[in-house]
């Protein structure tokens, strides 16, 4: 099964089950975000952490590898967005948190699930985090 078919399975069952996915639970949301060179809407399914009710850490690990998911590109190129999470539609600004911020953010992930620190010890990049912020 390609990546995107994998992903269009995990956006159906959020979709159908209210935001839970069976390996996952309510910790996903779907991220809606713009080509940065395409301007084609997509939309990623990614792990969420809520440091508090405005905000959801998202981490981009893409596996591992060694370069950045195309949706973190994305981001930064058109920052206003929205994302489904469990509890509805929100709209929301993502910003790439800084290296300090990053750092503070990081073990809430590893702590989380034991996949980010394998990603992290996978690939030679420092995994971006972005804070998607309620608009």
């Amino acid at each position: 099964m390609s990546h995107e078919d994998g992903n269009t399975k995990v956006i159906s069952e959020f979709r159908e089950n209210d935001g839970r996915v069976q390996g996952f639970g309510r910790h996903l949301v779907l991220l809606h975000h713009t080509g940065a060179k395409s301007d084609t809407a997509r939309v990623s399914p990614v792990m969420a952490i809520r440091p508090d009710d405005d905000t959801w850490w998202i981490a981009a690990s893409k596996g591992g590898a060694p370069d950045h998911p195309a949706w973190l590109h994305n981001l930064v190129a058109h920052p206003d967005t929205e994302i489904e999470t469990p509890d509805g539609r929100v709209a929301v600004h993502a910003r790439v948190l800084d290296p300090a911020e990053r750092d503070a953010a990081w073990p809430h992930f590893t702590q989380r699930s034991d996949g980010f620190r394998q990603y992290q010890d996978k690939t030679a990049r420092v995994i971006p985090v972005v804070a998607l912020t309620r608009r």
